[in-house]
């Protein structure tokens, strides 16, 4: 499919962002820039310019004389960088119980209900989704761009870790009781305890997937 040149390297950057969440494009693998330019239709230039803009965000590694390859998001980067988005997102949940009136409330409440059916039915992709779109939201309401804008650029690098979690035994459902408190705390309109639950929530997906970390290095070993 050719791509229109309008903001052409935006729209490769989004194109390769979204196969590398997708997991098309693997942690690890090396990106062919004459292949891929060739696949998208396009001169090697607004592709290297895409590139550039996915290795500012965390996504892709710049190898000297061997070029782009997808990261790969080591325990030592989830250490450093969870504790930090627990802190931004605890923030929000803070400022969104501050703000939040009846009829955002009553849009919350559709999407824990679509939450809660995913859980009971074990979709995790779509439960992942709908995760998303309450953190999204949740975010909206905060309505503080400097955190919606440092949030943003954090999660786009753990998005390449943070699906797995929801695979660690009992998480699901830990999961939605995390989330249902979050959402206690916005509807009671208590800023401390959203933004303790959320906190919270984002420290344990950090510890599920320390677990499965562990389990996957008894496995092998």
């Amino acid at each position: 499919m050719r791509l229109v040149p309008n903001s052409l390297h935006e729209e490769v950057a989004a194109r390769l962002r979204e196969r590398i969440f997708e997991g098309e494009l693997l942690p690890g693998m090396f990106l062919d820039e004459a292949r891929l330019a060739a696949e998208l239709e396009i001169s090697r230039t607004p592709l290297r310019e895409a590139l550039k803009v996915l290795t500012a965000e965390g996504l892709l590694r710049h190898e000297p004389r061997r070029g782009c390859f997808v990261n790969q998001v080591t325990e030592q980067d989830l250490d450093e960088i969870f504790p930090v988005i627990a802190l931004l997102e605890g923030r929000c949940a803070f400022e969104a119980a501050s703000h939040a009136n009846d009829v955002d409330l009553q849009a919350l409440a559709t999407l824990h209900d679509k939450l809660e059916r995913h859980a009971r039915a074990r979709r995790i992709n779509d439960y992942y989704a709908t995760n998303f779109a309450i953190h999204e939201a949740i975010i909206t309401l905060a309505d503080n761009r400097w955190l919606a804008h440092v949030i943003g650029d954090l999660r786009k690098i753990v998005k390449l870790a943070r699906l797995q979690q929801l695979h660690a035994p009992g998480r699901l459902d830990q999961s939605l009781s995390e989330h249902m408190a979050v959402f206690a705390a916005l509807k009671a309109r208590d800023p401390h305890g959203a933004e303790a639950a959320m906190r919270t929530h984002l420290t344990r997906q950090r510890e599920a997937l320390r677990e499965l970390a562990r389990s996957s290095k008894s496995r092998l070993a």
